[in-house]
């Protein structure tokens, strides 16, 4: 039974280059009751954000094609500062500084790997999505 079976479900888009994270996060979310699009690269996050039209988009820094925090500008510059909710994920770049850029290039959230997934579900529970 979906622990947030009262709200909204969101449409959420996660990327990630690692399989394993997408497919885990992918079932998890599912599980809480939200419509999850996988995306394993930076180019096909943003063709996901484009098509699906999510909510939230899960995003991981340190991807091969494009990072994360390019793609976090791209969206912004596409669909301005609100929507979709983005939360940037890594492993690799966790100083301050790197959480300072993640801002800058328009992410709300910045999670370390390993992250609590609580905290992340947390995060959404809390969150409603605002109109286009």
């Amino acid at each position: 039974m979906p622990a947030v079976e009262s709200l909204q479900p969101l449409r959420i888009v996660v990327a990630d280059d690692e399989h394993d994270t997408v497919v885990t996060l992918r079932e998890l979310l599912r599980d809480e009751g939200h419509e999850v699009l996988a995306a394993y690269n930076g180019r096909s996050a943003v063709e996901a954000v484009r098509h699906f039209d999510p909510d939230v988009v899960i995003l991981d820094i340190a991807m091969p094609d494009v990072s994360g925090w390019d793609v976090a500008r791209e969206i912004r510059e596409a669909r301005g500062p609100r929507r979709p909710l983005l939360i940037a994920i890594s492993g690799r770049y966790k100083q301050e500084a790197d959480k300072l850029l993640g801002r800058i290039a328009g992410f709300q959230h910045y999670l370390v790997k390993p992250y609590d997934t609580q905290a992340l579900l947390a995060l959404l529970s809390g969150f409603t999505p605002a109109a286009s």
